[in-house]
C-alpha cells in the first residue's frame, strides 16, 4: 500500500507546512487557532485543513480569513515544497473536537449520575 504511505506522509508534511504559515503570517492574538490534520484526497488534487478556534464564537470569522488569504498560503505552500502535484488546500472547521467535548461532558454526567 505505498499510495496510503505517500498520503500520510502528504498530509503530515502539509500539516507541519500550514501551521509554520499560520503562526507566522496570522495575528490570531485574541483567540486560541489549531491545525488538528489535514486530509488530502487520494489523487493528491485537493486537500481539506481542519481548524478549530477557542472561543468557538470566532471559528467561523477565522475560517472566513484564512480562506479569503488562501492564494498566500497557497504560494508559500507551493514554494516550499518539492513535489507535484501540490494540492489545492481549503480550510473547513473540524467538529469532531467539539463532538469529543460533547461525548466526554456525557460520560461525566453519566458518571456523577452513577456515585
Amino acid at each position: 500500500m505505498p499510495t496510503t504511505n505517500r498520503i500520510d506522509k502528504v498530509n503530515s508534511l502539509l500539516l507541519q507546512e500550514i501551521s509554520k504559515i499560520i503562526l507566522q503570517d496570522f495575528d490570531f492574538s485574541d483567540c486560541l487557532v489549531t491545525l488538528t490534520h489535514v486530509d488530502v484526497t487520494a489523487n493528491l488534487i485537493d486537500a481539506k485543513a481542519f481548524i478549530t478556534v477557542l472561543p468557538d464564537e470566532k471559528k467561523d470569522k477565522i475560517i472566513k480569513i484564512l480562506n479569503t488569504n488562501i492564494r498566500d498560503v497557497q504560494k508559500k505552500i507551493n514554494k516550499k515544497l518539492n513535489m507535484r502535484p501540490i494540492p489545492k488546500i481549503k480550510f473547513v472547521r473540524d467538529e469532531n473536537v467539539k463532538q469529543a467535548a460533547k461525548i466526554e461532558a456525557l460520560l461525566e454526567k453519566i458518571k456523577t449520575e452513577n456515585n
